[in-house]
Parts: structure tokens; sequence; C-alpha cells
């Protein structure tokens, strides 16, 4: 049977996350039985200082954990957060085995919900990072990301609350209000939770009356799209 492989520990909430939801989406196809999967969980502090520092550093240390994956005998894989996505074409091109990536079937969703200008949350490295931007490009659909003070303040509730495994009622406000006013002042027509600790806080399928596009779940769906298709 085809075997997956998880990235994790990018932060430990959101593993917990995906391993929940790949269960829970696996159940309704077939809940006789349970989904083949391995995690390799690695350290989100160390990634989030590389973000900023090395870029080749950290593309080094997720390819590490890939091929440890590799090793352990999976089929393809899955990094179960989208800032390591800003080194993903590094990491695809020296790994053995395929990656599915976030941004990629984030963008076909965005392409068949036909959506022109979802706005893009997450780490300060997802929101100015050009991964994408560059993705979502090819579909001609234009990213809306955070002026800079707000991507500051995004970026702290995300590394200090969320990450640490907070979610708190006023930050989810926050938030809400946020959406309403670059709903109506940028003309935003979607919301991309751009952060795989975003869903858990903002758990609706819309925001502030907008569509929320889960990565967490869209990337679940793939992977168990991926494990059911038939072994060639």
């Amino acid at each position: 049977m085809t075997r997956v492989g998880i990235v994790g520990g990018l932060g430990p909430e959101a593993t917990i996350d995906y391993y929940r939801r790949l269960m829970q989406v696996w159940a309704q196809h077939d809940p006789s039985t349970a989904p083949p999967l391995i995690i390799d969980s690695i350290d989100v502090q160390r990634v989030l200082r590389l973000a900023a520092s090395d870029r080749p550093a950290l593309a080094a240390y997720i390819a590490e954990s890939v091929q440890r994956l590799a090793d352990a005998g999976v089929d393809f894989a899955a990094i179960s957060a989208n800032t390591p996505h800003l080194v993903f074409d590094e990491v695809a091109a020296a790994s053995p085995i395929p990656l599915i990536s976030i941004v990629e079937v984030c963008a076909e969703e965005a392409r068949r919900q036909r959506l022109r200008r979802p706005l893009l949350l997450g780490a300060r490295f997802t929101m100015e990072g050009p991964f994408y931007l560059t993705v979502f490009r090819r579909s001609d659909i234009e990213i809306v990301t955070p002026e800079e003070s707000d991507r500051a303040w995004i970026h702290d509730v995300y590394v200090n609350q969320m990450i640490q495994g907070e979610f708190r009622d006023d930050t989810r406000r926050r938030f809400v209000d946020f959406v309403a006013h670059l709903r109506d002042t940028r003309g935003i027509d979607a919301v991309i939770l751009g952060g795989t600790e975003l869903p858990i806080l903002l758990r609706e399928s819309t925001i502030a009356g907008l569509p929320a596009l889960d990565t967490t779940a869209l990337h679940v769906d793939a992977i168990i799209a991926r494990l059911r298709a038939p072994s060639r």
C-alpha cells in the first residue's frame, strides 16, 4: 500500500491537526482501516531562525527530514506548514520522492472558485515571500498581502500565540475585523489561511462573509487522494 511521509512539528499543534484530519478524511472512504503514514517531527524554532537568516540551510534541513522519510519507505511526502515552502523547489529538486505542495493545491482551489484577489495571511515569511505570488500569478490571480505594520502584529501573534498552542478569542475577533476592513478597503474576495495554525483559530468556512481557503484541509484532501490512487 502507498505510504505518505509528513514533515511535522511546524508547529506541534498544526501537526496534531494534520494527523487528526488525515484520519477523519480517510475514515470517510474506509472506516475499517487507517491511512499508512510516517511523521518526522523537526524543530519549528530552528525553521523560523533559518527562514530569517539562511535559506540554503533551511532547504538542507528540510531535505534531511524528507530523506529520513524516504529511507523509512514512504512513497511521497508533504510538509505540514506554509513557511517552509519558501524553499519547496529546492527541497523537491533534491528529494528522492515526490512532494505535494500546499501552495499548488491552494491555487487549484482558488482557480476552481474563480477567485481574483485573495488575502494571504500567515507568518511574516509567508506573507512577504514570493512563493504564493509566483504560483497564483500563473492563474492570473492577484495575491493581496497586509501592509507592513499589519504583517508585524500578525506574525507576532502567529509565532508567540498560535505556534505555542494558544488560540484566543480576542485574537480571533481581531482577525475577523481585519479581514472585514480589507474587504471594504482593498476589494479582497477570499482569505487564504496560509499558516497551518490559522485554521485552528479560524474554524468557520467564511470570514467576514468571505470564503476561507483552509490550506490544511486542502493539503490533507490532496494527500488522501494520492494515497487512494491506484498503484502504478
